[in-house]
């Protein structure tokens, strides 16, 4: 089997693992927009960016760490208890100061109590699986790793309906129940969902001997702690304005950016896909000697599959917009949607390209290239919002995300040159923005249009690929 065929195989498998939660997920943005005020889902929002961004301080970057030396290591055993001593260790240690300081500490993220306790509980759990989960991944066991996160996501989902659908609809008397607080209720079937998680991969607690080995952790917070930064960063590009805008707008405003958000789920679970089924690859494959030329090949197929996934979104965006966001109070956002879809886009491609400071070792560019994002980001949202409202902040994550991508790939090229080919990449890429820039200002809602340029791209695509992709199907 081909490298590129097995790294297809590979992100289809962890592909399930994301496209079928988000899929399951998927059916909740519906349920969400339709029982709660756009004031309550941006509660809803808001407690998920504490969530976010908490877990990267939590994780201080070691989920990364753990596959570069994990696959390079001789003692990988080492490797994958020393990470999850450190990680059960700091977790032990946040949720004591927690506990010490609970309330002090709820008021200053400006959450109820309830809420507060919550995000702890989910986040305390959720830490505690980081390590089990890199381990499935790292010794490829990809249908292990989609099975619990599918037994996840299906609590979640089934708590969901439970809590919010099927409690008004049937009558049902549940003790403390509080239909004047429905968005708790999200919060608790996430918790119920972490916990029942921690329990199916509490084999892999014991799967190898716990030692801890002080020079592997250093070398693993050596690597990890610009990571950290850079995923702090990240969560200020992909959340700040969902902070920001209840402020700013108000919690209307911002409940309604942040559920036709939601509409670009789709090019967040390809990019998803892609990164579960990419990061394990790119670190084994590295040592073969055409492994640039494979990195390049990536490049090249992400960018036509993410293209016209961009493309089919926006020529069907009313169909979607009904699908999912059927509370028209929440449309008024709407032409947020192809802009986040194609920063989101950019931020794939930045991915495939951010693989050189990991290879090399100098994660610490990845931090500067992500703090620079999170400047654009605050500073555009701070300066444009009062002047031309919730667009600035989609604005800004399209200008944050595409100036990260263009600086990863100058650096890429210096210190890892990488023979990506940029004319059909761009070409892709601009065909589809340009075509998709015509069906969202010309021919919103008409599909016959939409269909006939979906088309004519696979056409283009085939006729310039079609000899590839069949010999990458046949190897």
């Amino acid at each position: 089997m081909s490298a590129l065929k097995k790294f297809f195989k590979d992100t289809i498998i962890y592909g399930l693992a994301t496209v079928l939660p988000k899929l399951m997920n998927f059916i909740l943005v519906p349920l969400h927009t339709g029982t709660l005020e756009t004031s309550s889902y941006s509660d809803n929002t808001v407690f998920y960016v504490y969530a976010a961004f908490f877990n990267v301080l939590l994780t201080y970057g070691m989920e990364t760490a753990f596959f570069r030396f994990f696959s390079k290591s001789k003692e990988q055993g080492k490797v994958y208890s020393t990470v999850f001593i450190s990680l059960i260790s700091t977790t032990v240690v946040f949720f004591t100061i927690v506990i010490l300081f609970n309330e002090q500490l709820a008021t200053l993220v400006n959450l109820k109590p309830i809420y507060f306790n919550l995000l702890i509980g989910v986040l305390v759990l959720d830490t505690l699986v980081v390590a089990p989960f890199a381990y499935l991944r790292a010794t490829g066991r990809p249908i292990r790793f989609t099975f619990v996160k599918l037994s996840n996501i299906g609590i979640y989902v089934l708590l969901n309906f439970f809590f919010l659908w099927a409690i008004p609809k049937f009558n049902i008397d549940f003790p403390t129940y509080e239909s004047s607080d429905l968005v708790r209720y999200i919060f608790i079937a996430n918790l119920a969902a972490s916990v029942v998680t921690l329990l199916l991969l509490s084999p892999y607690f014991f799967k190898v001997k716990w030692t801890f080995d002080k020079s592997i952790f250093l070398r693993l917070l050596n690597y990890g702690w610009p990571i950290m930064v850079a995923g702090l960063a990240y969560v200020i590009n992909e959340n700040f304005d969902k902070w920001l805008l209840p402020d700013m707008l108000g919690k209307e405003i911002n409940g309604a950016y942040s559920g036709c958000y939601k509409i670009a789920v789709f090019m967040t679970i390809f990019i998803q896909a892609f990164r579960l089924g990419a990061e394990p690859f790119f670190f084994n494959y590295a040592k073969e000697k055409n492994a640039k030329e494979i990195y390049a090949e990536i490049l090249k197929y992400f960018v036509i599959f993410g293209s016209l996934l961009l493309l089919i979104i926006i020529g069907y965006l009313d169909f979607f917009k009904e699908l999912l966001v059927k509370n028209e109070s929440y449309w008024i956002a709407m032409e947020i949607v192809p802009i986040v879809l194609l920063a989101n886009l950019c931020l794939g491609i930045y991915f495939n390209l951010a693989i050189w400071y990991k290879l090399t070792d100098k994660t610490r560019y990845g931090m500067y290239i992500s703090v620079v994002g999170a400047i654009i980001t605050i500073a555009f949202n701070y300066v444009m919002i009062p002047k031309i409202g919730f667009m600035a902040s989609a604005w800004a994550t399209l200008a944050a995300y595409g100036i990260m991508m263009i600086i990863s790939y100058v650096l890429g090229q210096k210190y890892y040159a990488v023979p990506y080919k940029l004319k059909p990449v761009i070409g892709y890429l601009g065909l589809a923005v340009l075509l998709s820039a015509v069906l969202f200002m010309r021919f919103k809602g008409n599909y016959y249009i939409s269909s006939g340029f979906v088309a004519g791209y696979l056409i283009i695509i085939t006729l310039a690929e079609g000899k590839n992709i069949k010999s990458l199907i046949k190897s």
